[in-house]
């Protein structure tokens, strides 16, 4: 039932384009995921210490129908000012909702904390993240890297670095769902201290290393493994943030459980998951390149490939990360 589409990122979604920008000393980066025409949009929150923009407009019961871009940055509150940069690049071009004779992008937002992973965050009096995300937004395009790259330049996990991590899957029903993550959670991605994803089942050929489960379970597989185990777990402190996307034609909101459909991909690709300390968030569009209305059986797998193909996207983005000056944590590779 499920295979990947001809890119295996959130961008075989028709109608979709993803830029990354980043700066390495700081050690944080943006995300922008452009729509090429509006898009039905949702959002879940289901993290304790969630930082948002622009989220309460995407409730069903609310009247905007579409947005034009969804950012994810680092930067933990700071990192916010991306969708300005975002919002300003779609401004130039004319993109926007018209409101009394002026055009206004609506660019929902959504960050982590990565202020604490050893980059140099001293910046001047602004913080750089309204640039990244104009830069972002220019870079966008069907193509893009996975691992230590935007959103996910400076995102940790339990042990291991994160990383911004994408994947799609074809259905039967002629819809294409792609995920989109940066990956930055309190909790560990692979089974206890081993080199196996808890997302193994869903995994499709060898995205992320083909490995499967371990045989036997390793004994500290029931283990709670937290990136600062030896440290006060402060709230805000984690977050994974994430798209799930899809080609067919949706109302607000169906988005919505699309949305929350998804952040079972949290838990099947990260243990544990939506912690106080976290700040769990999925947007949901839908982009209804395809033109197809599912009829109920086909609605049961999209929502099922919502989350399958969410924990192959989290688990792709640590397997991606690479290594850099100054890491607190290693790569999944070194493992």
């Amino acid at each position: 039932m499920f295979r990947t589409g001809p890119r295996n990122l959130i961008t075989d979604v028709a109608g979709l384009r993803v830029g990354n920008a980043a700066d390495a000393r700081l050690k944080s980066g943006v995300t922008a995921l452009l729509c090429d025409e509006p898009a039905v949009a949702g959002v879940q929150v289901l993290g304790g210490a969630p930082g948002t923009r622009e989220t309460d407009l995407l409730e069903p019961h609310n009247s905007i129908e579409a947005i034009h871009a969804v950012v994810l940055s680092g930067g933990s509150a700071f990192g916010l000012d991306a969708a300005s940069g975002v919002q300003a690049a779609l401004r130039e071009r004319n993109i926007g909702v018209e409101v009394g004779g002026f055009r206004v992008p609506i660019v929902p937002a959504a960050i982590l904390f990565d202020l604490r992973n050893g980059g140099d965050k001293d910046w001047d009096r602004y913080p750089p993240y309204r640039d990244l995300g104009y830069e972002a937004a220019q870079a966008a395009g069907i193509d893009f890297p996975l691992g230590t790259v935007g959103a996910g330049t400076g995102a940790l996990s339990a042990g291991l670095k994160g990383g911004l991590g994408s994947a799609s899957t074809e259905l039967d029903s002629g819809v294409t769902i792609g995920a989109l993550a940066a990956v930055n959670p309190t909790g560990s991605v692979t089974v206890g201290r081993s080199r196996h994803f808890w997302a193994a089942p869903f995994e499709i050929g060898d995205e992320f290393g083909g490995l499967g489960y371990p045989s036997p379970m390793p004994a500290d597989a029931r283990r709670i493994l937290l990136k600062f185990r030896d440290k006060t777990i402060e709230p805000g402190g984690n977050t994974t943030i994430a798209v799930i996307a899809t080609d067919a034609v949706l109302t607000k909101a169906a988005a919505k459980r699309l949305a929350v459909s998804a952040h079972d991909g949290f838990v099947r690709a990260t243990w544990p998951t939506h912690t106080p300390a976290d700040g769990d968030l999925v947007f949901a569009l839908a982009t209804g390149k395809s033109g197809i209305e599912l009829a109920p059986n086909d609605a049961i797998d999209l929502y099922a490939a919502a989350g399958a193909t969410m924990a192959r996207a989290i688990s792709r983005g640590v397997f991606a990360a690479t290594p850099a000056e100054g890491d607190l944590f290693p790569v999944w590779s070194s493992r």
